[in-house]
């Protein structure tokens, strides 16, 4: 007998939720909210996630070197940050190359090298390799890796030099030697990478006292508007962020409406309720990508009284910073003063807000799993899991298409 996907779905949930998991899982420590997050080294030959790195819950697959004279070769970007220090024994610059995503990421271990050791600096010993001087299919060939130490190379500090990798959101880091940290990131190309993002640094939502307050500035167990199932407004608990990075760009789909007038920016793979008839109730109203919605359709909106539906008028792509998608317990949530969903990437609003269950109780415990603190970056370990399991139990045709989001990056 076969099970159906949400059983197992559950199931494997379960399981990675299991005591024995959490305590060897992919580098979030787990405590109660109410106690400060206390960052903990990793230990010699200790890697976070606890996955191999070119699997999708951490790097994800090699994609083949990039060469100099390669069409791929334009992926790359030079890093000329100040505050980082490049060995380049080469003397080529190629320790300076490297993705966008591996960029960012290095930028924001290089600010926390310097709040935790002032006077120390973050240093680069490998970067983008096209010498051939790495393993086979080794993530240097594709400037997604590097390898890094502290300037004064003390090695009591690569410990916690590779915990505040992963705090600063490399996909994978580990302590692979007594003399460097090699940390990675998944592709630019990559549908994993590309699963989180949903609203910009900009986006407001609604407090319970009636104030507006940025996404950036949301903290577990703060009361946002929200949308119940029975399509009524509500009040619901901020659990974590599923992603969050304030310094990325991304490119978003920004829907606009009037009477009444609304403009809400979110990335294509985001769900948000749609009707094609001004009079369907707010409850029949269902879950599309965000790229699926036309001018003429009815999205809901804050109103008088309660959610109205807004006729959209215009649809177009914007370039905007930061990245944020907030997890509420009713799965819901009003984005400048839009509904809706929490969720992005599988056409399922049911489906994840059941599959995200295991994770909603253990807030309720008061037990911390994820995006917490306002400093982790990159997209919750969960919500990585639940793609990888849903890749391998779920038709594909629920999944936003891999080929439309290497167009829309």
């Amino acid at each position: 007998m076969q099970l159906p996907p949400i059983v197992l779905l559950l199931c494997g949930a379960a399981l990675l939720l299991s005591p024995a998991v959490l305590g060897c899982g992919p580098g979030r420590v787990v405590g109660r909210r109410r106690r400060p997050t206390k960052l903990t080294p990793l230990s010699y030959k200790q890697f976070s996630p606890n996955v191999p790195e070119t699997t999708l819950g951490a790097s994800g697959r090699y994609e083949g070197k990039i060469a100099r004279n390669s069409e791929r070769f334009k992926e790359l970007t030079p890093n000329y940050n100040a505050d980082i220090i490049f060995k380049d024994e080469e003397n080529t610059g190629a320790d300076r190359l490297m993705t966008q995503r591996c960029k960012d990421r290095l930028n924001s271990l290089a600010i926390s090298v310097m709040n935790q050791w002032p006077g120390i600096k973050l240093r680069v010993t490998e970067g983008w390799d096209e010498d051939g001087h790495h393993t086979e299919e080794s993530l240097h060939y594709e400037g997604r890796a590097v390898d890094i130490t502290t300037s004064d190379r003390d090695r009591n500090k690569y410990g916690m030099l590779a915990r505040l990798a992963v705090e600063a959101g490399f996909d994978w880091v580990h302590y692979e030697s007594k003399a460097h940290i090699h940390c990675s990131v998944k592709s630019e190309h990559s549908a994993a990478a590309k699963t989180g993002g949903c609203f910009p640094g900009t986006a407001k939502v609604t407090l319970e006292s009636g104030e507006k307050t940025s996404v950036a500035d949301l903290r577990p167990g703060t009361r946002i508007l929200a949308m119940d199932s029975y399509g009524r407004p509500t009040y619901s608990d901020f659990l974590t962020f599923l992603d969050q990075d304030p310094r990325a760009e991304n490119l978003f789909r920004v829907i606009e409406t009037t009477d009444p007038p609304r403009r809400l920016s979110l990335t294509p793979t985001h769900l948000i309720f749609v009707a094609d008839n001004f009079t369907t109730p707010a409850s029949e109203y269902q879950a599309v990508f965000a790229s699926h919605v036309r001018p003429g359709q009815y999205i809901l909106v804050s109103g008088a009284p309660g959610l109205v539906p807004a006729r959209v008028t215009r649809v177009r792509m914007q370039q905007e910073r930061g990245i944020y998608a907030p997890l509420t317990q009713h799965g819901t949530i009003l984005v400048d003063d839009v509904v809706v969903s929490c969720f992005a990437l599988v056409q399922k609003q049911n489906l994840a807000q059941l599959a995200f269950w295991p994770l909603r109780v253990l807030y309720n415990l008061g037990v911390m799993v994820g995006n917490e603190s306002s400093q982790q970056l990159g997209i919750h370990w969960y919500g990585q899991f639940l793609y990888q399991l849903g890749q391998m139990v779920l038709n594909q045709k629920e999944f936003y298409p891999v080929e439309r989001l290497q167009l829309e990056s």
